[in-house]
């Protein structure tokens, strides 16, 4: 990033943070403090922290001085957070949260990453509250102003839990550790779990070896290590036996079909892309992290020039980060585009062709944060 466009990205931020009313976390002076400076010419970020405040105004006078590229806090309450060091602070708890970002689950276009995570990130809410029968207004629900959300769970009773207890709880989330047997054993159960969403993917799996040639269907199996032909051929025959077990009687003594345990053991592949379908892949982590500074939300995320914005569990479905986090306007800026690109913004696609070309003030903001062009 070349120093005028540093110095064009912090006029802009600087306009925000003067004008807008911080939101600042609860119990704030427990919290410690990180913010990344503007620095033009620097190949590497980085973070001024062990940072305390007494009050929202102090916070809010010290961003407004300082403009920072990026805002973080801790997820931990602390005695001490300014303390130097994590030994000298005083750990006193933490929130319990769960981060979703997009890079970790599908690469692709801007907007239809957005649209995957949305989806992880409403799963996971309905593990959350539905499963774990968590109150709905101890969630706070924010977008992390780039490729995700995160959710901050502040129910004190999760406050204590150290990285042991939240890695049970991000495994059960995430469908790590699964006993497939287990997942078999007994009667469909009413509630929502595993053991339903397990069942569902293993006859979908089992439908659709069925729905593909038999020839293809051969070649897949065979492919497996520890499957030969003669055992592929007597497991397709057996398939729709096998689906009405799984459905009406199942059992974990299903698995004594050896074909069917080294598919279900299989790391990748079909089955597996079936099962993790129905998990909510949060960053595991980011949960299991005790001691965690988090984006600020109300802040601007220096990656992207967009709002870290907080949400009601209720406005997810129909909330649109590049139109509802979005802070800039329209005027024109000419920046000079490293790339030929489409980028979606405001309501609008814009077809972008390398080299110096003029957008709206939004996208030149989001362009520049993200190292895609420099201003002309």
């Amino acid at each position: 990033m070349n120093p005028a466009t540093t110095e064009f990205l912090r006029q802009r931020f600087t306009d925000y943070y003067k004008k807008t009313v911080l939101v600042a976390p609860s119990s704030l002076e427990q919290r410690e403090w990180g913010f990344v400076l503007f620095n033009p010419g620097a190949t590497d970020m980085r973070m001024r922290r062990h940072i305390g405040f007494a009050s929202r105004d102090e916070l809010t006078s010290y961003i407004q001085n300082l403009i920072p590229q990026h805002t973080y806090y801790s997820t931990a309450y602390y005695e001490k957070p300014d303390a130097g060091t994590m030994a000298d602070k005083g750990w006193c708890g933490a929130d319990l949260i769960f981060d979703l970002d997009a890079d970790h689950i599908v690469r692709g276009p801007y907007d239809q990453m957005l649209a995957r995570v949305k989806e992880e990130t409403e799963k996971l809410l309905d593990m959350l509250t539905v499963e774990f029968g968590m109150d709905k207004k101890a969630i706070e629900l924010v977008f992390s102003g780039g490729r995700g959300y995160h959710v901050h769970v502040k129910d004190i009773a999760f406050r204590a839990w150290g990285s042991a207890e939240r890695r049970e709880l991000i495994d059960y989330i995430c469908g790590i550790g699964i006993d497939p047997a287990a997942m078999l054993a007994g009667k469909s159960p009413s509630a929502p779990g595993w053991q339903n969403r397990y069942r569902e993917a293993l006859v979908e799996y089992l439908c659709w070896l069925g729905s593909i040639p038999p020839e293809e269907a051969m070649a897949h199996l065979t492919a497996l290590e520890g499957v030969g032909k003669e055992s592929a051929t007597t497991f397709i025959k057996n398939r729709e036996e096998l689906v009405t077990t799984i459905e009406r009687h199942p059992s974990g003594m299903i698995f004594k079909n050896r074909v069917l345990g080294i598919i279900v053991s299989q790391q990748e592949g079909e089955f597996k892309k079936r099962l993790l379908n129905r998990a909510a892949l949060a960053d595991e982590p980011v949960t299991t992290d005790t001691k965690r500074l988090i984006r600020m939300p109300t802040s601007l995320h220096g990656g992207s020039g967009m709002r870290v914005q907080p949400l009601e569990l209720r406005d997810l479905h129909d909330f649109d980060p590049l139109v509802d986090a979005v802070v800039f306007g329209n005027r024109d800026v000419r920046v000079n585009l490293n790339f030929n690109m489409k980028m979606p913004m405001l309501g609008s696609t814009y077809e972008l062709q390398k080299g110096i070309t003029t957008v709206p003030e939004a996208v030149a903001v989001f362009l520049c944060a993200r190292g895609a062009a420099e201003i002309a």
